[in-house]
């Protein structure tokens, strides 16, 4: 990264994701991605380069080792929140889809009610951060590096 982070960057990218079709494990704008192919682009366009590539995974692969992978990989490449109420635009949600299941949804904050997320059969989208969305949070996370005024 060669100039100061700032949240508006953060936004200016997970935005420029919209509209990329859903492809299962992919990472690539335009073309597909799932959710944590989002966050991976979205940290790619920040920091020039991905933060680790994930091993191939099936779409049960949460339920299949009862790891929270997501919220694992999560922790070692950005920066853990004391709470989602803390979370603001830039930063990334991790959710879990059902009460006491595994973590392995994400987005990222836009506006202090919307995030973009990659959706099966929807593709990247903006959408209302909602009660519902807000009561599944499982994690929020800050990007390393943002200028002391957006930190």
């Amino acid at each position: 990264m060669s100039k100061p982070l700032r949240r508006a960057d953060i936004v200016a990218a997970a935005r420029s994701w919209r509209g990329t079709p859903y492809h299962h494990q992919a990472s690539l704008r335009g073309v597909g991605c799932d959710c944590l192919g989002l966050v991976r682009g979205v940290w790619r366009d920040l920091y020039g380069r991905d933060a680790e590539l994930p091993p191939p995974y099936s779409r049960d692969w949460a339920e299949a080792r009862a790891e929270e992978t997501l919220l694992a990989a999560a922790k070692r490449h950005l920066e853990p929140l004391a709470s989602a109420g803390a979370a603001m635009p830039g930063d990334v949600l991790v959710f879990r889809i059902r009460d006491r299941a595994i973590a392995k949804h994400a987005g990222i904050l836009v506006a202090p009610d919307l995030m973009v997320h990659g959706q099966e059969g929807v593709g990247v989208v903006e959408v209302h951060l909602g009660r519902w969305w807000r009561r599944h949070v499982a994690g929020a996370f800050r990007f390393a590096g943002l200028t002391r005024e957006d930190d």
